[in-house]
């Protein structure tokens, strides 16, 4: 009887650690190479999307949104957990206010397409992370 007691002890014990440990990772927003890696996904769609000069890698774009589901799963977090960060609203609007402001700091303005076309252009010809994503048509 003891002897089963503290067996029961101890994978109680195992289970607790395990979830204290799983709690104890931070929130994907903290995770600076997946959130990194989608400000830079983000960035390239909106700079696609108002520059019809400019038109996606798809699928370099899906290899590397693939890559950051990848490193997530292998940091320990599931896929629900990736769907919930990516469908969260309040992540969605901070990553827009991010990416307005790297816009604005590049000299970008939505009242004028070209300013996202001369963007693109300089992140193509950079090789960037961003322009890696992005072709000139």
């Amino acid at each position: 009887m003891i002897r089963r007691l503290s067996h029961m002890f101890a994978c109680a014990a195992v289970a607790a650690l395990v979830a204290g440990a799983v709690s104890a990772r931070p929130h994907l927003s903290e995770v600076d190479e997946i959130n990194d890696g989608l400000f830079v996904i983000a960035v390239a769609k909106e700079i696609r999307d108002y520059c019809p000069e400019i038109s996606a890698r798809t699928l370099k774009a899906y290899d590397f949104l693939w890559k950051l589901r990848k490193q997530a799963r292998e940091m320990g977090y599931s896929d629900t957990e990736i769907k919930a960060y990516i469908g969260d609203d309040k992540e969605k609007a901070k990553m827009r206010v991010r990416g307005e402001a790297y816009l604005k700091k590049h000299g970008v303005t939505y009242e004028d397409p070209q300013t996202f076309c001369a963007l693109g252009r300089v992140e193509i010809e950079k090789s960037s992370r961003i322009g890696a994503l992005l072709r000139a048509k």
